[in-house]
């Protein structure tokens, strides 16, 4: 397919995630622009790195498409900085929120876009930078086709906006809330003197859970500081009527805490590490 061919994407959010996607879209040919204001050095690095073309909001949304690729907490505050840009433009882009937020908070941010008349579309990413699935789902999700066709994974889901977001949030609920549970339950062990102990049993009865805990627990560290509004969604997705949302609650809190306490985190890299 020649360059001419494929869509021109906006990437609000240059962070990790949004970098890497920004790559394997130039590195197809497409052209991918972002908002660098504000944006920390690394980020204005990474995003020029990836091919990535710096832009005002005018020229985001005279793009065909709009990833929304941000922090969940800035989610819906970045879809109200972009609204007025979208009002303006000759032609709607399809946006689509691609944050690790519940189906509420997307139906929130539908309805700040919706004045714009912008098509919407619920987007949940899952896997790490270097290899990332988009899940798509409303009445427009079909049109996002195109992506693929510019080198992302994509797959439709048959359902409405917030099947994706729900998707993200379960998904995420069992691994990043496992993470939070092996972190939790060793840092208690090596408080109590149980930690050898704890490890030598994983890795004779459970070896398989203890090698998913020795390769995800020590990554989690620089991660933590964003998977803190990431766990307090997953709670409201549960919802406040079922006891269960407390243990997300909690997830957040200990990731909360993760995120200053370097001694604590430190603790479980030498801890997991033991076993490498």
């Amino acid at each position: 397919m020649t360059q001419s061919k494929l869509p021109s994407v906006a990437i609000l959010g240059a962070g990790s995630m949004g970098s890497a996607i920004g790559r394997a879209l130039t590195q197809s040919g497409a052209r991918v622009l972002t908002s660098l204001e504000g944006r920390s050095a690394a980020s204005v690095a990474r995003a020029r790195e990836a091919g990535m073309e710096e832009a005002s909001l005018e020229s985001l949304a005279a793009c065909e498409f709009i990833l929304s690729i941000v922090p969940p907490a800035v989610a819906i505050d970045t879809a109200r900085r972009m609204a007025p840009a979208l009002e303006r433009a000759s032609v709607r882009p399809m946006f689509i929120d691609c944050n690790a937020i519940n189906p509420d908070t997307v139906g929130e941010i539908e309805r700040v876009l919706e004045p714009a008349g912008a098509p919407f579309v619920d987007g949940a990413i899952i896997g790490a930078p270097s290899s990332p699935k988009f899940y798509m789902s409303g009445p427009h999700a079909r049109r996002t086709q195109s992506l693929a066709d510019a080198g992302l994974a994509v797959r439709m889901l048959d359902g409405p906006v917030g099947a994706a977001s729900a998707l993200k949030m379960s998904y995420a609920g069992i691994t990043k809330g496992l993470t939070a549970l092996g972190s939790a339950m060793s840092l208690a062990a090596m408080r109590n003197g149980a930690g050898d102990a704890l490890l030598d049993e994983l890795a004779e009865s459970q070896p398989a859970l203890a090698a998913w805990l020795g390769s995800n627990v020590p990554r989690m560290p620089p991660k933590a500081y964003r998977w803190v509004a990431e766990m307090e969604e997953i709670a409201q997705f549960i919802g406040d009527e079922f006891a269960e949302h407390r243990i997300y609650e909690g997830a957040a809190g200990l990731y909360a805490r993760l995120a200053k306490d370097k001694d604590a985190t430190d603790a479980l890299e030498r801890f997991f590490d033991k076993r490498r």
